[in-house]
């Protein structure tokens, strides 16, 4: 291994310098890959006695380095100068060490450049610039690392010791070190007298610039004096052009005076005279105005080419004061490096007195390691001998061993065989033990066997008996509602008698054990036979509940627009836990959910309803919804009323939902059904009402009492008076102030206030806002129809599904949370995030959900000021939900535009009911700006959820948040924020301290407990509304009775 000193390199490998000249110029090849070496400065007129002097020749001398080899990285392919021609080559030393086997510390030669070219400099004033280059190439190296700089590593890399002698260790060409080493210092030296003389050089080119600059300034001094005279002779050239065109005018005159000029001959003569005279003087002034412009237009050209060479001129010193700066950084490396190659020939002295005591210490070690050998050889020997004798000793001790085994082997043999016989005597006696007590045992098993059947026996019986008198209670909801949607389709195709189904209803009523068998019993049998095994069912039995009918043109999660459809299936699941008959009866539309329809069948008869004056047919399918029966109706009406692909915000509106409520009696009075409350909502189904009443109880569907609840007095579905004739009602009875005029107009229909008038119930979904609508500002023009019947009027405040809205169960979450677990809101946060593109680099940051439709009374203006605040105040927003309104779903879609790529905000403008799911879970806190608010479900699933709730304090919003700063309240009873003005300055309090308490992690996280443990599921509401009907329905008994 062998250890070398790279050569120092000096502008890219140059190899010699000649020194020749006083001034020290120094030629340098022309390659591309060089700096400029000279630069001419060319000759001008510019008053300057300055000339420059000649530099000589430069001659280089032969290199010493020409049978080099080509390839190496030090060869050239021109002549090489010399540095005093004393540059040592590699093949100057005696030696080679390029050659040599033994390990060696080599010294390279201190290059200076390897490539110089001779520069003629004939009759021409060049500058040389002596450009010292920064870079470094390594010599070829035989088995060493080359270093890039003039280094000596202190290491000493494999003192070989060489056991058998066949390696010796050289000794160093110090003197040719040394002698290398002597030769770079002379050359630093010229190097030291080049940078003066340089310098000298550099000082007078900047003396030349001044003087240039100087000539420069006046030369620009008189470009603006030549500047003002172009100036005066271009306002001289506009005068005389004048002066032309007036004697153009005056020329003409003359010619049209022609009898004038005859009379008065010697008076024009004189005049003409003087007129020349002046034409004369203006011509010449003329003339020479030319040529001096013709004069100043060629000095300014010249000017303009004296200021193009001052300007070159320019970039040549400019390019000469960066050569001297790169000379004189080049010259402090090579200080630098002397200094260190100074430092090494110390270090390379020490080396060697140490490198003698190695010497003296291998000689050492080698003769201790010769007698080191001996001694092994000679313990080797002895050692083999030795485990020649351990093998015959070890032979010996096996073979006693084994005479000593056989010899005791055969004595405890003998007492082995004693011992066996005396155990075997006891295992005979015990084992007749046993065998006598087995059999006994045997006996009393058997007793106890026939005990423990006759008891069986005697359950099995009481069992029997038992559930001939109770209700099935493990079979779900759903099996119940399809046996009844089974027993109403076989009567309405006439396969069993009214008193038949009417029995059959009452026992699927009670869960009764006896027609859960018959089903289970007739399933496989065809529709005949399992016929025919219901009918077999004769034993009577009391009903339990009421029988409650919804009409809806909404129902989650089918056909859902708002909370109308939720407050459909939660009430109806509700009450049928009670232990009541629910059915619902909805349109069949195009665009509803039918994969959420289970057992979805038509039924083989058609309805006939009349509209219009004539008869149309109706196509009846049923099927269950989150274990509700439902009976969809299919108008056969050539104008496909519920074919439209959308739910509501058709033109025929009025028609169409007219046409269905009148279609849902008759499919009440043709099945022969007697329900006890007939329940219909919002505008569309107000309808049913005075259809009743007018017409259907007098053909004998009279055993109900009708029950309306409005969801909204915004929406009342007015028309004009002659539209609802088309359903059969008569307009001239029905459109009095005191029916469905309405309070408004005249000559229009209102249906929700025909529904107040005619209906037994009338309710809305939260106290509040019943309190609201009977005031002028809320009551949308009914206020005073609700006042006259408020004594059937009342609020009621809407539950929320806690089966469909659970997060410990919910199958759209990533992860299931609960009460007490919240880490599954976390990540949900997080997997909400993702999904939606939002940042997620600070969890803590609070995000605001919003899921509604975009609607004035949602307060779409506030929900536009939330998003720019909560990006204020540090938080992050989601949006779901779309607007029926054109100009309001332009103006969100440009806010989603505007946050398309946002990391904090994102509107999805549509609605989805999966990530609905996931927002309410992901979400912190949750805002309801609203106008006015019926009711509103959000909120509530948002607290299930764990979000806290921001609203505005109307409707039902006020009767199911309480501000946390209100001492007011109990604190029991304190779960969000709230405020009262619909402004920004509302919001903004709101939000501003809902975010300060969230700062409070402990806090905070007590809210969310608290809010997820409150109930807002239908058991209190469906009691309420249970409560209503029952009344209703008795007083209904007692007015037949009578």
């Amino acid at each position: 291994m062998a250890m070398r000193l790279s050569t120092l390199f000096v502008n890219q490998g140059l190899s010699g310098l000649s020194y020749k000249h006083s001034n020290a110029r120094f030629p340098f090849p022309s390659s591309s890959r060089l700096l400029p070496t000279s630069c001419k400065l060319r000759q001008r007129n510019l008053g300057s006695s300055r000339k420059r002097q000649q530099l000589k020749k430069a001659s280089p001398e032969p290199s010493k380095n020409e049978d080099l080899d080509p390839d190496s990285e030090i060869a050239s392919a021109a002549p090489v100068p010399t540095l005093n021609q004393e540059s040592v080559s590699e093949n100057d030393a005696p030696t080679s060490i390029a050659t040599r086997p033994e390990t060696t510390i080599d010294l390279s030669v201190l290059a200076v450049s390897d490539e110089t070219k001779s520069m003629e400099h004939d009759k021409a004033e060049d500058l040389s610039a002596l450009v010292v280059s920064d870079e470094t190439k390594s010599l070829e190296h035989d088995k060493a690392e080359d270093l890039s700089a003039l280094v000596v590593s202190d290491e000493t890399n494999s003192l070989a010791i060489n056991v058998g002698g066949a390696d010796k260790l050289s000794g160093i060409q110090l003197e040719d070190l040394l002698g290398m080493i002597r030769n770079a210092e002379k050359n630093i030296l010229l190097l030291n007298q080049a940078r003066v003389c340089a310098l000298e050089d550099l000082e007078k080119i900047l003396s030349e610039k001044e003087a240039l600059q100087g000539e420069i300034n006046s030369l620009e001094m008189s470009l603006a004096e030549t500047d003002a005279r172009i100036k005066v002779a271009a306002q001289e050239k506009i005068h005389v052009e004048l002066l032309e065109e007036e004697l153009e005018k005056l020329r003409d005159e003359l010619t049209h005076r022609g009898a004038a000029e005859n009379k008065d001959g010697p008076l024009n003569e004189e005049a003409q005279l003087q007129y020349e005279s002046a034409i004369n003087a203006h011509t010449t002034e003329l003339d020479s105005l030319r040529s001096e412009n013709i004069s100043l237009k060629e000095d300014i050209q010249a000017l303009k080419e004296e200021i193009g060479n001052v300007k070159n001129t320019d970039e040549r010193v400019v390019m000469l004061e960066r050569e001297r700066s790169s000379l004189e950084s080049a010259l402090r490396d090579l200080e630098s490096k002397l200094s260190a190659s100074q430092k090494d020939v110390s270090q390379i002295s020490t080396m060697k007195v140490e490198y003698k005591g190695l010497l003296d210490k291998v000689e050492n070690l080698q003769e201790l390691l010769d007698q080191a050998t001996k001694q092994a050889d000679q313990a080797v020997t002895v050692l083999q001998q030795n485990q020649e004798l351990q093998l015959k000793v070890r032979k010996l001790e096996e073979s006693l061993e084994e005479a000593n085994v056989y010899k005791l082997s055969s004595e405890k043999m003998q007492k082995h065989n004693d011992l066996m016989r005396q155990k075997l005597q006891l295992m005979e006696d015990r084992l007749q033990q046993s065998d006598e007590e087995i059999r006994s045992y045997v006996e009393l098993y058997q007793e106890s066997v026939q005990e423990f059947h006759d008891t069986l026996d005697t359950l099995k019986e009481e069992s029997k008996k038992r559930a001939l008198n109770e209700p099935v209670d493990d079979m779900p909801w759903e099996f119940w509602s399809r046996l009844l949607l089974i027993i109403d389709g076989w009567l309405i195709e006439k396969k069993i008698l009214t008193d038949d189904a009417k029995l059959l209803r009452e026992m699927v009523w009670k869960r009764d054990r006896r027609i859960c068998d018959a089903y289970i019993e007739g399933k496989d049998k065809n529709e005949r036979e399992a016929v025919a095994t219901f009918l077999k069912l004769t034993s009577l039995s009391t009903r339990s509940g009421l029988h409650i009918v919804h009409i809806a043109a909404e129902m989650a999660p089918v056909a859902k627009v708002g909370g109308l459809g939720d407050v459909v299936t939660g009430l109806s699941k509700a009450l049928q836990k009670k232990g009541h008959l629910v059915e619902i009866v909805l349109p069949k539309y195009d665009c509803m959910q039918y994969d959420l329809i289970r057992d979805l069948r038509a039924l083989d008869v058609v309805v006939e309803s009349f509209f219009a004056g004539q008869l149309f047919k109706n196509k009846v399918w049923v099927g269950t919804v989150e274990g509700l029966p439902v009976y969809f109706i299919e108008p056969l009406h050539p104008d496909k009323l519920f074919w439209r692909g959308q739910y509501y915000g058709e033109h025929d509106d009025f028609k169409r939902f007219s046409f269905f409520s009148r279609a849902a009696l008759e499919l009440l009075l043709q099945a022969g059904k007697k329900p006890d409350i007939i329940h219909c909502h919002d505008w569309q189904t107000a309808f049913v009402a005075p259809l009743y009443w007018d017409l259907y109880a007098p053909k004998g569907l009279n055993s109900a009492r009708i029950c309306f609840t409005c969801h909204n007095f915004e929406y009342q579905g007015t028309a004009h008076a002659s539209e609802l004739a088309s359903c059969g009602l008569d307009v001239g009875q029905l459109n009095r102030p005191d029916r469905m005029q309405d309070n408004s107009a005249h000559d229009r229909i209102n249906p929700v206030k025909g529904a107040i008038v005619f209906s037994n119930i009338v309710t809305t979904v939260s106290p509040t806002y019943a309190q609201e609508v009977q005031s002028a500002q809320g009551g949308r023009g009914l206020h005073s129809t609700l006042n006259f019947h408020s004594k059937k009027f009342i609020g009621i405040l809407n539950g929320i599904d806690t089966d469909a809205w659970n997060p410990v169960t919910d199958a759209f979450l990533k992860v299931q949370y609960s009460v007490n677990d919240l880490q599954g809101k976390a990540e949900n946060k997080e997997a909400t995030r993702k999904i939606l593109g939002l940042s997620s680099a600070d969890v803590r940051r609070p995000l605001v959900g919003c899921i509604t439709r975009l609607v004035p009374q949602k307060g779409v203006h506030l929900i536009r000021h939330a998003i720019f605040r909560t990006l204020e105040l540090g938080g992050q927003f989601i949006l779901l939900g779309s607007s029926p309104v054109p100009h309001i779903q332009r103006e969100f879609e440009g806010i989603a535009n505007q946050f398309q790529n946002h990391d904090h905000v994102r509107l999805i403008l549509k609605y989805d009911e999966a990530l609905s799911h996931s927002i309410y879970a992901a979400s912190d806190m949750f805002i309801i700006p609203s106008i006015f608010e019926p009711c509103g479900l959000t909120q509530m699933i948002a607290m299930r959820y764990g979000s806290i709730p921001i609203v505005r304090k109307t409707g039902g919003l006020h009767d199911s948040v309480f501000d946390i700063d209100d001492d007011t309240i109990p604190v029991h009873f304190r779960n969000g924020f709230t405020f009262v003005t619909p402004d920004e300055q509302g919001v903004n309090s709101a939000l501003d301290r809902a975010f300060s308490h969230y700062r409070n992690k402990d806090s905070w996280e007590q809210l969310v407990q608290k809010v997820m443990s409150l109930d807002f599921s239908w058991d209190i509401s469906a009691s309420q509304y249970e409560e209503l009907y029952s009344n209703a329905a008795a007083r209904a008994r007692i007015a037949s009775r009578s």
